[in-house]
């Protein structure tokens, strides 16, 4: 059995983490808090853009290269996972998610994709397996601005735009509440099966110089919004996550707690029952 300094030791050792990790919970939460602000009072903006564009679109005389299909010889993967770890399975489930797609896609064929990673979690992971990464972005805040998104979005899109790419394709966590959340899938380009949200009377909508000019000029903004928003959604998926692998931290410390508390317990009785034991003995080898 353990010493008493030993296990004291230990459940000093064990509080300090605890402490620690209670913490961190607590500023995951205020981060959710904020992230999930941040996602709803985007949706609005997303929802009109949304709408106009699957007006011009689903309009026959509107044309746009990013809404033709064409051969896909590459197809370009944005996978977003953390900077760091601590938050329980969140990027392991996006690499997973972006692995299976690979694999049954391409065959893990180099030529066959490209992988764009937000995060160094994903990075790592790719660069270290062998895998095809054309481009890596880390540092995301936690709470970005659109500016912060744009230039990410730009070069993303320049890689279709410029040939090097026939597809692209977005993987990242969707945030359904603090203690769950799913991975998403979502193709960005070329843009198909745009959906209005809800109703507009968008025949009431006057386009100048005309709608194909109007959809060539919102049809970038359109895929930035995709990506800002996804990005958002992940973002509040990471620190409900992270709150979540805390708060299981903490109770986990708690539960350690006490588990040597107890054996602490036992061994300073088993310690006095000792000392007893010898005084008793010593004194009954006097008479």
């Amino acid at each position: 059995m353990a010493s008493l300094l030993t296990i004291k030791q230990r459940i000093s050792s064990t509080k300090k983490t605890s402490q620690i990790t209670s913490a961190m919970k607590m500023v995951s939460a205020s981060k959710l808090g904020k992230a999930e602000r941040n996602a709803r009072n985007y949706e609005p903006y997303a929802n009109k853009i949304r709408n106009i564009v699957a007006h011009l679109a689903s309009n026959n005389s509107a044309s746009d290269p990013m809404l033709e299909n064409r051969p896909v010889h590459k197809v370009g993967y944005i996978v977003l996972t953390a900077d760091s770890g601590l938050a329980g399975a969140y990027s392991s489930n996006v690499i997973k998610t972006a692995v299976k797609l690979i694999k049954e896609r391409h065959n893990n064929n180099a030529d066959e994709y490209e992988i764009i990673t937000l995060g160094n979690m994903g990075y790592n992971f790719f660069k270290n397996n062998g895998y095809n990464v054309a481009l890596q972005i880390t540092g995301i805040s936690d709470h970005p601005s659109f500016n912060e998104i744009q230039a990410i979005a730009n070069d993303t899109i320049q890689l279709f735009v410029s040939g090097k790419i026939d597809e692209l394709h977005m993987v990242y966590n969707h945030h359904v509440n603090p203690i769950t959340n799913e991975q998403r899938v979502v193709q960005l380009l070329p843009v198909v099966s745009v959906e209005a949200t809800a109703t507009d009377a968008l025949s009431a909508y006057e386009f100048e110089p005309s709608e194909e000019a109007v959809l060539r000029a919102i049809l970038p903004q359109y895929i930035e919004s995709l990506i800002f928003g996804s990005i958002l959604d992940a973002k509040a998926a990471e620190h409900a996550a992270r709150m979540t692998a805390m708060s299981s931290a903490t109770d986990n410390a708690q539960e350690v707690i006490g588990d040597l508390t107890l054996q602490y317990n036992r061994a300073r009785q088993a310690a006095i029952t000792q000392e007893i034991t010898e005084i008793v003995g010593g004194a009954a080898a006097l008479e």
